[in-house]
């Protein structure tokens, strides 16, 4: 009896050891995943295009693209207007949507062009 209980306490210790590896090793994955979508220029164009449009009232998009200051008006400019400052992040996210990769990089990532 007592070697049936040790070896169902060595089959668990196994099997939870190989859910923690499995477990770290998705973690990782994912980690790396992200990494590699946050450094790309082209996501954070999709990125701050997508939130422009959907939740461009509170200047998600130009935080995610390093404008802290804009964002904080953007956010302002909202709440003063009771929510029709939303439609500058609507237009702002059309418009990095449609521009090139290389226009966007230019004017948003290098030239660091706050508004529109």
């Amino acid at each position: 009896m007592s070697e049936n209980n040790d070896n169902t306490k060595d089959s668990i210790g196994d099997a939870a050891e190989n859910l923690g590896n499995e477990a770290n090793k998705a973690a990782n994955d994912f980690k790396e995943g992200w990494n590699e979508a946050t450094q790309n220029g082209e996501n954070k164009k999709m990125i701050a295009g997508i939130l422009g449009i959907v939740i461009g009232s509170l200047g998600i998009h130009k935080f995610i693209l390093g404008y802290t200051q804009e964002g904080i008006i953007q956010i302002v400019i909202t709440v003063i207007t009771c929510g029709i400052g939303g439609i500058i992040g609507l237009i702002e996210g059309i418009i990095y949507l449609t521009k090139s990769d290389e226009e966007f990089y230019q004017t948003y990532q290098v030239g660091k062009k706050g508004w529109f």
